[in-house]
């Protein structure tokens, strides 16, 4: 055992590998994965640690899914458990990428892998929406955080409004809310939590020290590699460029991969062209079928710009440097947010005329997972899914002619299996693959 968590490493270890393949779905599937198991399952989290993690993953650039699984580990076994928790959240994914992007550049025929994750996408589906349904009805406990989460799914599904503009709106709802009477802050109890080794924090100065060789460790981590191409390939070198251009990204990148693909695909394709823009769509659909987060698709950008432009090198060396290049400067930050942020936002929960901002921040996550949940849902069950904009409103229109009926009855009968039949994640997971298979090839 270690520390006062009460769960071993090892056993930790072996379920953020779980978690790390079995991570499809996107941020609301991944949300709902490790709710599942971390506070369903394993009990290791408690429902208010969980989503006070949450809530900060939702403000912090990258990919929220991957930051909240480094949390998470990070809050059971400090340091160490927070990096094998973030990097096997990462690396199943990347490992899958990296051989699809192999593959893609060499024969652009992937149709067996289509065909296995066509299953996969729809059991996701189902268990988005089974863990929607269960933390909205833990969550939801006044008019009030009703009222915050449905302002925070139109704001972001209609609207296009970033997710931490709604996020900070809806922490100021609750600030004001608690000193107007309209939300009662929850009190801070902590007693039943279960107890991890993040449950006493360090003195005052004891964190300011531990932040100050946190913020110069992860700094160095992150950007030295960047300095060390810059330094022996020059600037205008393809993977020199890549580091750059994907480091500002890992900053910029609020609200998650969606918020930022546009701007990527524009610079990838027209600027640096590294990629055309159908092989861009090609690659985001393999990120989407496969496990991680959907930021990975910079992967395989990464990927075939290096293999492309190869100079001096082997073009299939060339393309896995280029992909680990841009994976390693998209997710470094990603700890160094948890490392350097988590310590003050715990203390946070120790503030009792604050809860009542985070529980309205929390209503609002609600909205964003049904966000998520409804436009991941629209593009398992139809073909075809446009973007229209009226006036200052975002509308997606499924072609209704394109609905998949096979993943419609995928989608139905595994939303059944999980919550008629309570079946676990694996095996449902493991027969819609199968079938997937089966519909795809027979």
């Amino acid at each position: 055992m270690t520390g006062t968590s009460g769960v071993s490493f090892r056993e930790a270890f072996l379920v953020w590998l779980k978690i790390g393949f079995l991570s499809f779905g996107g941020p609301a599937g991944q949300i709902a994965l490790m709710h599942r198991i971390l506070v369903e399952e394993k009990k290791w989290l408690s429902e208010p640690q969980f989503l006070h993690a949450l809530n900060f993953c939702m403000l912090l650039p990258g990919p929220e899914a991957q930051q909240l699984a480094t949390y998470s580990g990070w809050l059971l076994h400090g340091l160490r458990g927070g990096f094998v928790a973030g990097l096997l959240f990462v690396l199943p994914g990347f490992l899958v990428m990296l051989v699809l992007s192999v593959l893609y550049a060499a024969y652009a025929e992937l149709a067996l892998i289509e065909a296995l994750f066509f299953g996969i996408k729809a059991a996701v589906f189902a268990i988005v929406i089974e863990a929607l349904i269960r933390i909205g009805s833990r969550v939801m406990k006044t008019r009030a955080l009703y009222g915050v989460a449905a302002v925070a799914f139109v704001a972001i599904f209609f609207f296009d409004i970033p997710f931490p503009l709604v996020v900070a709106g809806a922490a100021l709802f609750g600030f004001l809310g608690a000193r107007g009477g309209w939300i009662s802050p929850p009190a801070a109890d902590l007693t039943g939590e279960p107890l991890t080794d993040r449950t006493v924090l360090p003195t005052k100065w004891g964190m300011a020290w531990q932040s100050f060789i946190t913020l110069a460790v992860g700094l160095i981590l992150w950007l030295g590699p960047v300095a060390a191409l810059i330094f022996f390939l020059g600037g205008s070198h393809v993977l020199a460029q890549q580091a750059i251009f994907f480091s500002q990204m890992a900053v910029a990148s609020f609200g998650g991969a969606y918020a930022v693909l546009a701007y990527v695909a524009q610079e990838a394709v027209q600027n640096y062209g590294w990629l055309s823009a159908g092989e861009m769509l090609d690659g985001l659909g393999l990120a989407e079928t496969t496990p991680g987060p959907l930021i990975l698709v910079l992967q395989f950008v990464g990927y075939l710009g290096a293999f492309r432009e190869a100079s001096g090198i082997d073009p299939l060396m060339s393309g896995m440097v280029g992909a680990v290049v841009t994976t390693w400067v998209t997710f470094a930050p990603c700890f160094l947010w948890i490392f350097l942020g988590a310590p003050y936002i715990e203390r946070l929960r120790r503030i009792e005329n604050l809860n009542a901002m985070f529980a309205a921040v929390t209503a609002a996550v609600v909205g964003v997972i049904l966000n998520l949940s409804i436009w991941f849902g629209l593009h398992v069950l139809f073909a075809e899914v446009e973007e229209r904009h009226v006036s200052m409103l975002r509308l997606w229109s499924p072609d209704l002619a394109t609905l998949d009926l096979w993943a419609l009855a995928l989608s139905i009968g595994a939303l059944v299996a999980v919550l008629r039949f309570k079946a676990g994640m694996v095996p449902v997971l493991g027969v819609a693959a199968l079938l997937g298979l089966a519909i795809r090839f027979f």
